[in-house]
């Protein structure tokens, strides 16, 4: 397994890490034989980086991963990355949550620390404007997350801080550049690449607002999620979280869908289109890993198979670039 510089931290991180989120339901589910052989796959790969949060399955997630390492006695051989989100009602004690939900994913995850503690939170100009969503003053005014974050790196509960990036790109541009966190896990992905590179104003999704290249000012790591697209690039059917986040909702995944299907057509017989996605995201020169959603060990060990093919070509990448201009219609999505 290759490994990079994760930013600025010292640390060497797996070019492809463990997501622990709800679309793969592997480590949000009971399935305990299936999560142990899966963790003990990617271990033995060389994926050091196990990426989870309080809200995947309301800490179902954080129960389970905390379990495994602990039979497997591979805890203190990973670094952990969990996230704290905060309600609508919990924004009057900010520091008071944001401690209260280090304290309990801990005990979850039965660690005395984590590696990189995540605001989970939306960062808009005012509040509510997406879903959870607050504003730079909450995260780096006085009471706000950062203060709160920073005292529990004081206490030795947390390596590193970190942001989850969506939202205004112009409020998460501001956090950025306070420069004040270590990483950033950004959706990037070959139907939505707008996080690492600039895109035309007719960008038919969610505009990212290359935000990499904010974040590559500060020398913050990042962290590559929605690899797959929630699994639209893969070939899935949507998962059940699919219909219920307002995160990346259904509509979304049933346009990917679409574009994905022709997509697939456009390379019919040069590589498959995980393979693809993979590399992609990989290749880029400034994302240092991948998280990627396991729900089985052969699935890890073909992700990481991937990796040996080395960069895309250019002439494919150049063909990959413009995945997401192929026009999705109603008419062509597969059934739910």
């Amino acid at each position: 397994m290759r490994s990079v510089p994760l930013g600025d931290t010292g640390i060497a991180v797996s070019a492809v890490a463990f997501g622990a989120g709800p679309i793969p339901e592997l480590m949000t589910a009971e399935s305990q034989p299936r999560q142990r052989a899966t963790v003990e796959q990617a271990l033995a790969a060389g994926i050091n980086w196990f990426d989870t949060a309080a809200t995947y399955g309301m800490g179902r997630s954080e129960e389970s991963l905390g379990r495994v390492l602990a039979e497997l006695d591979a805890a203190g051989d990973v670094h952990v990355a969990t996230k704290v989100r905060l309600m609508p009602p919990q924004l009057d004690d900010i520091a008071g949550h944001v401690e209260t939900s280090l304290m309990e994913s801990l005990a979850r995850l039965r660690v005395e620390r984590v590696t990189l503690l995540q605001l989970h939170n939306s960062v808009t100009g005012r509040r509510g404007e997406e879903p959870t969503s607050i504003t730079p003053a909450d995260v780096l005014g006085s009471g706000g997350v950062l203060q709160a974050a920073e005292r529990l790196r004081e206490k030795g509960l947390v390596g590193h801080l970190g942001l989850t990036g969506i939202g205004q790109p112009t409020a998460l541009r501001e956090v950025i550049a306070s420069g004040r966190f270590a990483t950033i896990q950004v959706p990037y992905n070959l139907l939505n690449p707008s996080a690492g590179s600039v895109l035309p104003s007719d960008f038919p999704e969610t505009n990212y607002g290359n935000v990499i290249d904010a974040c590559a000012q500060q020398r913050m790591g990042v962290l590559a999620i929605r690899v797959y697209a929630g699994g639209a690039i893969v070939g899935q059917p949507p998962a059940p979280h699919t219909f219920r986040t307002p995160f990346f909702p259904l509509d979304l995944f049933r346009r990917d869908v679409i574009r994905a299907q022709r997509l697939a057509a456009t390379v019919a017989g040069r590589l498959p289109l995980a393979e693809l996605a993979l590399r992609y995201v990989v290749g880029h020169p400034q994302i240092d890993s991948a998280i990627v959603g396991f729900s089985s060990p052969a699935q890890v060990v073909q992700a990481v198979s991937c990796l040996d093919a080395g960069p895309l070509a250019e002439p494919l990448l150049q063909q990959l670039e413009g995945a997401w201009r192929i026009p999705p219609e109603s008419g062509d999505a597969a059934s739910d």
